[in-house]
């Protein structure tokens, strides 16, 4: 009896050892199994679905996303929703968005971020495109944007003084020069780039005028009266609507013969003459990046307003030759891409 007494406590030990260690594995075990909680990203873009540079777009976001851990159908789930443009459209998108309650909204442009705000202030909100987001009151200051919302600045308004520059190189006989826009929705209602384009226009000695319009009856117009002066260039300025309207401002400036700089690649790459300013695609990599950020506990009001840190200078070498312009060495060194 004394021998089996000295031997079951030391065996009574070891098997409530391992019995112990076993259970201390099964929360980890069970922990392994269960799925990762899939996060929730809403994605309000103002192009329609058909525009080829929204595929481009969504895909770098969605690479970038993966890249950084996050896989739809394992930890993510992206919800995009298309041509987020227009004012009233956008206003009921917004409070259909917030009340399905994401974990991050990325608003394209200004019009969206702006109405989301006015849903939530909880909800964190990525803008990929804003033109002065601290005087529109979506943030309160670039370094700490204080509230829910972040993001990134698309333009700076010394960028119209390179436009005038660039026109009167390729084109030396040029004597004016209309600034396109729509004022409804053009950044700050077109004056937040027509000062240092109408100061460089006149220190160029050329006459700057606004041809603002509204549809597409009105852009014919304007090109019709543009096409009165053979002396005439055109500024297309960055503009949703300029955007949705660029297949019909590119043919119209083909056929006026009018030598137009536009504010993105993909005017220039789809037959306009030239174009200088951010890329967009890249923006929305930068974007994914916060995103991911904010889904890893970081808070919007500690990620500071981003700029454009580089910009990039298209030339269209076959709409040149098509006008007849003589594109000078300087251009043809200064440019990212030549399209032949």
């Amino acid at each position: 009896m004394a021998h089996h007494q000295r031997i079951f406590p030391a065996s009574r030990r070891e098997f409530m050892t391992l019995l112990g260690g076993a259970a201390a594995a099964w929360p980890s075990v069970a922990l392994a199994q269960q799925p990762e909680r899939i996060r929730r990203v809403s994605v309000l873009m103002a192009l329609t679905e058909s525009d080829p540079e929204g595929p481009p777009r969504v895909a770098i976001f969605k690479q970038t996303l993966q890249n950084l851990g996050w896989s739809e159908g394992r930890n993510l789930k992206i919800e995009y929703h298309w041509d987020a443009a227009d004012a009233d459209q956008v206003q009921t998108l917004a409070a259909e968005l917030a009340g399905t309650m994401p974990d991050v909204i990325v608003a394209h442009v200004t019009v969206s971020a702006e109405a989301l705000m006015r849903q939530t202030r909880t909800i964190p909100i990525i803008f990929v495109l804003a033109w002065d987001p601290v005087s529109s009151g979506l943030v309160g200051g670039l370094a700490r944007p204080g509230g829910n919302v972040t993001g990134f600045t698309n333009f700076v308004p010394s960028m119209g003084a390179k436009w005038i520059e660039m026109l009167k190189e390729i084109s030396p006989r040029i004597k004016r020069v209309a600034l396109l826009f729509n004022a409804e929705t053009a950044a700050g209602g077109g004056s937040f780039y027509a000062q240092p384009v109408q100061e460089t226009a006149s220190n160029l000695a050329i006459e700057s005028t606004v041809a603002s319009a509204r549809n597409a009856a009105e852009i014919e117009d304007a090109f019709a009266t543009l096409s009165r002066d053979r002396d005439s260039g055109l500024v297309v300025m960055p503009d949703l609507f300029t955007t949705h309207h660029r297949d019909l401002i590119i043919r119209l400036a083909a056929q006026h013969r009018v030598p137009a700089v536009y504010p993105f690649r993909y005017f220039a790459t789809e037959g306009g003459l030239m174009s200088y300013g951010i890329n967009v695609v890249d923006i929305f990599r930068r974007a994914a990046a916060y995103v991911d950020q904010i889904l890893r506990g970081a808070k919007p009001s500690d990620l500071p307003v981003q700029g454009p840190d580089r910009f990039e200078f298209v030339l269209n070498l076959k709409t040149a030759n098509t006008l007849g312009l003589t594109v000078p060495r300087i251009l043809l060194a200064r440019a990212d891409m030549l399209i032949e």
